[in-house]
């Protein structure tokens, strides 16, 4: 993007009924060129038009956020959401104050961003994307990209939009050739994979419990320490050396990392913000139960969308643009090399989700035990090879919750 890193953001959402099946889309565009430089889009079931274009919105600006921009102009056919977040209007619908306190924490994130209306004829692009994503949801053919990408270019942009890249490739799409390579029967073998070893973190009392668990730093129960201590054991028998060991910087996260290195030559240690879990906002330290109990809505929306945060917490989304920041980065600096990450269930679950091309549904169907271990190769040329997700064999024996 432009050195000035100011960007727009165009934003759209909407619903087939009101409510009805409702979807977002965001474009982000460099604010010089006109170049088109992140899209999202996504489906969240049934909602308002209203929810959606707020949504839309969130997307928006966190994927500018994602992309390093410092200045955002934002332009929306809404005029609800314009008004409401210019202060010019109040927010008398209940259910629009959740979002409308995300988007605003999202605003303060920037040096500056402005907010302007236009006509749904200048708003395609992000009203396409929408459409797309509730067309998929309901299982209709997707319209092409080329057909949404045929329309004005922005203004006032110094050029024509530029075709757009997609979305934001994966964590695992580093190497120097743009695209992925061909789908292929064989095994990569023209370079030596950098291994990343996953593990999960020893049980604690919270997990035990059947709590939310996120960024409250509580220690590794008597049987975590039991797990991570066999956890060790079963990686010095994969037979890799260890180059590095990168660990959440919560205490129950860097001694499982302290066990690790202890069985495997005492590789270094090195604590990483960027994988540190979820931060659960109002549902940390509840039970699940409790939180199924006195926000069902809440607890609903967040479930069917990667874009919502639990109240006064962080969304996946969130999480999955520093864990993707984490990853590339460990892939860069220890290419060809075996590295072991420790971290938490959310940023766990994020990785493989990007490693097996899967979707957002992965993130609440795969289980991860505590000191469960899963081991993704990668290689230059961009291949990827998931070889084990949550092994726990080295648990027998170790209750576990």
């Amino acid at each position: 993007m432009s050195a000035a890193k100011k960007v727009i953001v165009e934003a759209d959402g909407g619903a087939r009924g009101n409510p009805g099946p409702a979807g977002y889309g965001a474009v982000v565009l460099d604010a010089g060129t006109g170049a088109v430089l992140a899209e999202r889009a996504e489906s969240i079931g049934v909602a308002t038009n209203n929810v959606a274009e707020y949504q839309g919105l969130i997307a928006g600006l966190r994927a500018a956020s994602e992309i390093g921009a410092t200045a955002v102009d934002v332009r929306m056919d809404s005029k609800l959401v314009v008004e409401q977040m210019t202060g010019r209007w109040q927010i008398k619908n209940p259910g629009l104050r959740p979002l409308a306190a995300q988007a605003a924490k999202l605003v303060r994130e920037f040096d500056t961003v402005s907010f302007g209306w236009i006509p749904r004829e200048k708003n395609k692009r992000a009203d396409a994307l929408a459409n797309q994503a509730m067309d998929r949801a309901a299982g209709k053919p997707a319209t092409s990209a080329a057909a949404t990408r045929a329309v004005a270019p922005v203004s006032p942009a110094a050029g024509p939009v530029s075709p757009a890249p997609g979305p934001l490739p994966s964590m695992f799409d580093t190497g120097a050739v743009g695209a992925a390579p061909a789908a292929s029967w064989e095994p990569p073998t023209t370079a030596t994979a950098t291994r990343l070893i996953l593990v999960r973190h020893g049980e604690t009392g919270m997990n035990k419990q059947s709590r939310y668990s996120g960024r409250g730093d509580v220690p590794m129960s008597e049987q975590g320490a039991e797990q991570a201590v066999a956890a060790a054991a079963r990686i010095a028998g994969i037979g890799a050396t260890v180059d590095v060991i990168v660990c959440s910087p919560l205490a129950r996260c860097v001694a499982t990392a302290q066990a690790i290195a202890a069985q495997a030559g005492d590789p270094p240690v090195r604590p990483d913000g960027d994988l540190i879990e979820c931060d659960f906002g109002e549902w940390e330290g509840r039970t699940f139960a409790e939180v199924r109990e006195r926000w069902p809505a809440e607890l609903t929306a967040w479930l069917g969308s990667t874009e919502l945060a639990p109240p006064g917490g962080e969304s996946f989304a969130q999480v999955a643009g520093r864990v993707r920041r984490s990853v590339r980065g460990l892939l860069t600096a220890y290419r060809g090399k075996t590295v072991v990450v420790v971290s938490h269930v959310s940023p766990l679950k994020i990785m493989l989700r990007d490693a097996l091309g899967a979707g957002d549904t992965l993130l609440h169907r795969l289980y991860l035990d505590p000191t469960g271990i899963s081991v993704i190769d990668t290689w230059p040329d961009g291949g990827v090879a998931v070889r084990t997700v949550n092994d726990t064999a080295h648990l027998a024996g170790i209750a576990t919750p």
